[in-house]
Parts: C-alpha cells; sequence; structure tokens
C-alpha cells in the first residue's frame, strides 16, 4: 500500500513540472513567433510594390495588409479567407452553401494574392467586401477583427495563422477550417514545433478535413476535427463556354494537342530538355503534335516565353489570338509553342487538349489539383511529386483519369501516345467525368459540420 501511494506521488511529481514544460514551450514558441512576424512585417509594403510592379493589384489598397481599411465598419459577416487561385476557385461552392444557410449574411472575402483577389471579385454580391488579410501581428489583427466583427469565419484548406486563430479565440469568433488537407510532409513539420502547433489548433471551433487521413492528422495536432467532407473542388460548376469554345477549336485541327497545366518555375527547361529528347530519339512528336504551356503564375509568363525564344521555338500568346483561337499554320512542321497568359481560363486550355501534364508533380511542389481537368474530360499525366493532393490524384488514377510517370521525359511519351490514341482518350475522358460526379456533395456536408459545431 505504500509502495502504491509512493509510485502516485512520483507520477504527480513527474506529470507537473511536464505541464508546466509543455505551456512554458508553448509560451516561447508563440514569442519566437510574433519575434520573426514583426521582423518580416517590416517588408511586406516594400514586397508589395515590388510585385506590383509586375501584378498591379499587389498595389492596391496595402494599409489593409495592416488593419487599415477605407470601408466603413461592419457587423456579423460571414468571412471567407482564399489565399490565392486555386483556393479562391475552391470556395465557390462552398459560398453558395453559406449564403443558402445564413441568408441574411453579407459576405467577407479575405485574400493574400493578386490571383486570389482577381478571380474572388466574381462571387461578391451588393454588400459584400473584398480586402486583404492582415499581416500576422497582433496589432493589425485585432483592427481586422475590430473593424468587421465576422459572425463566423472559414480558412480554406491550409490556412492556419497563429495570431489569428488565437485573437479570434479569445475575441469568441468561431473560427473553422474547411476543405482542410495536411499532407505527411507538412505533419512532419508541424510536429517539429508541435507545442505552438497544439496551442493553435486547438483554438479552432472545428477542422473539416477532406479525407480520414487529413483528420487523424490534424486531430493529433490537437484540433477537434468533424467527419471527413471530401473535397469541395469537385463541386465546383465549370465555365461551360470556355470549354465549349476550346472543343470547338480543338475540332478544326488536324493535330493533336498537349498541355503541360499550371507548370512551375525550372519544369518548364525540363519540359524544352524533354521535347529535344524525345526529337532526338526519332519519335519525331514535334512534327506532329501542338503544345500548348500554361504557366502556373501569371507573372512567369515573359520568363516562360524567353526560355522558349532562346531555344529557336515561335511563341504565340492566348491573349493574341483572338476569337478565332490558335493559328495552327506551321505549327506541325516548326517549333511552336503556344502560351497560356490569360487569368481564368482553364476550362478553354482542357478542351482544347487531348491530353495534358500535371504542373507542379515534375519538381518538388507537390502537384496541382487535377480535378478540373478531370471534369473537363482531360486525361492527366502526372509525375511523381503529388503530395499536396494525395486523395484526388490517388482517386484519378484508381478511375483510370489519370497515368502517372516517375519523369517528365517519360511524360512527354505518354501524353502524346494517350493524345493520339482516340480510343483510350474517350475512355479515360469518360472516367475523369465519373470520378467528379460520384464526389460531389462536399460544401453541402462542409456547411452542415460548420453549423452543427456552432449550434
Amino acid at each position: 500500500m505504500r509502495r502504491r501511494a509512493l509510485q502516485v506521488s512520483i507520477n504527480s511529481y513527474l506529470i507537473v513540472p511536464k505541464a508546466k514544460m509543455r505551456r512554458f514551450l508553448q509560451t516561447l514558441g508563440l514569442g519566437l513567433y510574433r519575434a520573426v512576424a514583426w521582423a518580416l512585417g517590416r517588408g511586406v509594403a516594400f514586397k508589395c510594390r515590388r510585385r506590383g510592379r509586375i501584378e498591379p493589384l499587389y498595389l492596391h489598397d496595402i494599409p489593409a495588409r495592416f488593419g487599415r481599411y477605407p470601408h466603413p465598419k461592419t457587423s456579423a459577416v460571414i468571412w471567407v479567407h482564399a489565399v490565392s487561385l486555386g483556393e479562391t476557385r475552391a470556395c465557390v461552392p462552398l459560398v453558395d452553401a453559406l449564403r443558402a444557410q445564413w441568408p441574411d449574411a453579407r459576405l467577407l472575402l479575405t485574400h493574400g494574392t493578386a490571383t486570389g483577389w482577381a478571380a474572388g471579385t466574381a462571387l461578391l454580391k451588393p454588400g459584400d467586401i473584398q480586402t486583404w488579410l492582415p499581416w500576422d501581428e497582433p496589432g493589425a489583427v485585432r483592427r481586422f477583427l475590430a473593424h468587421h466583427e465576422p459572425r463566423l469565419g472559414v480558412l480554406m484548406e491550409t490556412e492556419v495563422w497563429p495570431e489569428l486563430v488565437l485573437q479570434c479565440d479569445a475575441k469568441g469568433t468561431p473560427l473553422f477550417l474547411a476543405n482542410a488537407r495536411l499532407s505527411e510532409r507538412s505533419f512532419k513539420k508541424a510536429k517539429r514545433v508541435a507545442p505552438l502547433a497544439e496551442l493553435v489548433f486547438a483554438r479552432l471551433r472545428a477542422v473539416v478535413p477532406q479525407t480520414q487521413a487529413d483528420g487523424q492528422r490534424l486531430r493529433a495536432l490537437g484540433a477537434t476535427v468533424t467527419a471527413p467532407s471530401g473535397n469541395v473542388k469537385f463541386d465546383v460548376s465549370l465555365d461551360v463556354a470556355q470549354l465549349a469554345l476550346g472543343r470547338r477549336w480543338r475540332a478544326l485541327l488536324s493535330d493533336p494537342v498537349v498541355l503541360f497545366a499550371s507548370s512551375r518555375e525550372g519544369e518548364e527547361a525540363a519540359f524544352l530538355a524533354a521535347l529535344k529528347a524525345v526529337a532526338e530519339a526519332g519519335q519525331g512528336v514535334q512534327a506532329s503534335f501542338h503544345w500548348l504551356l500554361v504557366p502556373r503564375h501569371p507573372n512567369r509568363v515573359a520568363a516562360v516565353q524567353a526560355i522558349f525564344e532562346s531555344a529557336g521555338f515561335e511563341v504565340r500568346r492566348r491573349s493574341q489570338w483572338g476569337d478565332a483561337g490558335p493559328d495552327a499554320g506551321g505549327a506541325a512542321q516548326q517549333k511552336v509553342i503556344w502560351l497560356g497568359d490569360t487569368l481564368g481560363e482553364m476550362p478553354l486550355y482542357y478542351g482544347l487538349a487531348h491530353a495534358a501534364l500535371l504542373g507542379g508533380s515534375f519538381g518538388p511542389w507537390g502537384g496541382q489539383n487535377l480535378i478540373e481537368a478531370a471534369a473537363c474530360g482531360c486525361p492527366v499525366v502526372a509525375g511523381p511529386h503529388t503530395f499536396n493532393f494525395t486523395q484526388a490524384t490517388d482517386s484519378a488514377l484508381a478511375y483510370g483519369a489519370a497515368v502517372r510517370v516517375p519523369e517528365i521525359n517519360e511524360a512527354v511519351e505518354v501524353a502524346t501516345a494517350i493524345a493520339g490514341d482516340a480510343a483510350l482518350r474517350a475512355e479515360m475522358s469518360a472516367a475523369g467525368e465519373t470520378l467528379v460526379a460520384d464526389n460531389r456533395g462536399a460544401a453541402a456536408r462542409t456547411v452542415a459540420a460548420i453549423a452543427a459545431a456552432l449550434a
């Protein structure tokens, strides 16, 4: 009996310091984070002005980045944060579902990038507000919350900012992470700062994960996790007019089109080398296919054009095509690259293409969202790196809407094989459309989970 009492006493002695140490590490981590955020915050305005030379939207309302606004104060808005283009497109069905759940509320839409802002403008209705998410410093976040007084906030996918989350919790603003994903790689990084991560994730009202695996990783960081909703990107409505126009242009061509969709820095040079390698192997793909390349970031268009022009290619930009479509003259006999330099026209590009290479998957960027390609009926060839979109990619592979290859030279060969095989192309196209149809409904499930958590 004495031995048992002694053991309890020893356990109590060990547990208390451990809890105190965790609180100490959380306080230390938060202090270090705030110091780094303050230091980096001194360069935010400079960075916006520098990027604004190429993308003028970055010059718009820079004071809003620090919580100072030209528009009047608001209250009871439904706040959705979609940092960039992909998240803004993904939030379209979610915004519709939120409006249906709370029809009296106005929308507050925040972004971090110019491409996100440009895409978000189309979501606004009279009375809605669009602004920048404040830099993650105490003063800026306090001013943001005091000025807008959101009824609730919804962060898209991975946008968890410590100061923002902690101050929403302190103010009593319910904050949710929707369409949440956390790759194994990101989870391991978060575990390196586990005390701070757990402090922050525990103060979200709830997390609505895309998959069971995402939910397990987020729960391990201290989050309150609901049942998986699926990916709301399956609910996104296509611009059918763009898709039809792309297909109409495609029907006028005598040779297939291969698209490199959402390419990242470094991939264009690798793609160029792959074209040369395939040509030197005597497969003659340059003489029988049209090549269409769309960079992930519009501000890189000029640099991408220079890469191909320096290699002797003629570059024909989408913005110069007009309504007639791409000029196919000489493209099957010469080295010609069609370059997508417009924003928000991916359905058109997918409609024009017979097959597509998945940008971001041939380097350490984790891939891109291939759901839009599947919805457009465009077969996809993915590289080895798709860790940011694991569930969507694995589903596309399982359905037969996509194939995976280890490197970009093989990707060019496989994409041209698919593009040149009408039967295989039709089979993969139908598989993509079935994949999307089978996975709809995530937006409604997400909003139902948010409403339940509020109740």
